[in-house]
């Protein structure tokens, strides 16, 4: 008997490097065994007998497509960020990949909130994983505190928050590198300009996965400043690194490290920011706050979790109706 053909439809490709593309070739690898499956950019390899859409809006013709081609299969819609905290609310093509889909899947528990009452019922809450890295522990003649954000030059991302805050730490040893590619031309000109302007910022640009893991286990610390995230792989590359995080204060990011998390800032807040990676960096017992509490959560990332849960969704999706 053959197996069953699943599509994964990724806005995003493997040049983007970014959540996205990551999640669909994970959960790839995560069905392979069980399934037949492709990843596709938006066309559909028919035929399927269920389809996987990363993205309401950006995958809303793919899902429109599916639906109508094959009403009785299951169509499975995972809400990025912009999907839950902006384009559910206000877009009609993000709107009409709700309905359509048989089940939904937000990627941290708080996303539920975002939904109408309705569709929380074919909702399942999956928590993005990562593959465990052992933690570095520091040269006993180590001087230099390494701060890193990872994530693309994007105005969800905020990364200007991030470079102001460069600027406006205290620290001396404090040494900022951000990872991602260039989405906006503004943002890569300010890039370019503080890098000129301060010795301790380093715009690395878009880097390999692997490579770019490896900058983050090396990291004393990292920073997530998003405007929205649906729930932030790199949070979860983090905590599964042993490296601690500073968040904005925004939902998508509560659902991941938790209401009373002590390393939240105000969104767009630089002098805050700023002033929490002083803190990190000057005072041990902070530190070790943050490292405790985000070790807490490192059981919701784990690999074998997020894999037993989207395996048991496919197949109950795809088992047969009584």
């Amino acid at each position: 008997m053959s197996k069953r053909h699943i599509i994964i439809i990724s806005p995003a490709s493997a040049k983007a490097n970014n959540g996205n593309w990551r999640t669909a070739l994970r959960w790839k690898r995560f069905l392979q065994p069980a399934y037949r499956v492709s990843i596709s950019s938006g066309e559909i390899a028919l035929p399927a007998d269920a389809m996987i859409a990363l993205h309401a809006r950006r995958s809303a013709p793919a899902i429109a497509a599916f639906s109508q081609a094959f009403p009785a299969k299951p169509l499975i819609v995972v809400l990025t960020g912009t999907d839950l905290y902006r384009d559910i609310h206000s877009d009609p093509d993000a709107q009409r990949s709700l309905r359509l889909a048989s089940r939904l899947v937000v990627l941290q528990a708080a996303g539920l909130e975002e939904l109408p009452s309705a569709m929380r019922e074919k909702t399942t809450v999956i928590y993005q994983s990562a593959t465990p890295l052992k933690a570095v522990a520091p040269a006993n003649n180590k001087r230099n505190f390494t701060v890193s954000m990872i994530g693309h030059l994007r105005d969800e991302k905020d990364p200007l928050t991030f470079m102001r805050a460069a600027e406006r730490a205290h620290y001396p040893m404090l040494r900022f590198i951000h990872i991602g590619g260039a989405l906006d031309t503004g943002l890569e000109q300010e890039a370019h300009f503080l890098q000129a302007r301060h010795a301790r910022y380093k715009w690395l640009g878009n880097l390999a996965h692997g490579e770019t893991r490896r900058k983050l286990k090396h990291s004393d610390l990292t920073v997530i400043a998003s405007r929205m995230e649906g729930g932030a792989n790199v949070i979860a590359e983090a905590i599964t690194s042993g490296v601690p995080v500073l968040a904005s204060n925004i939902s998508g990011n509560r659902g991941m490290l938790g209401e009373d998390y002590p390393g939240y800032f105000p969104v767009g807040d630089s002098q805050a920011l700023a002033a929490l990676i002083d803190r990190a960096a000057t005072d041990a017992e902070f530190r070790l706050l943050l490292w405790r509490q985000c070790a807490a959560r490192a059981p919701l990332f784990s690999v074998e979790r997020e894999k037993t849960a989207l395996l048991q969704l496919m197949d109950n999706a795809l088992k047969p109706k009584d």
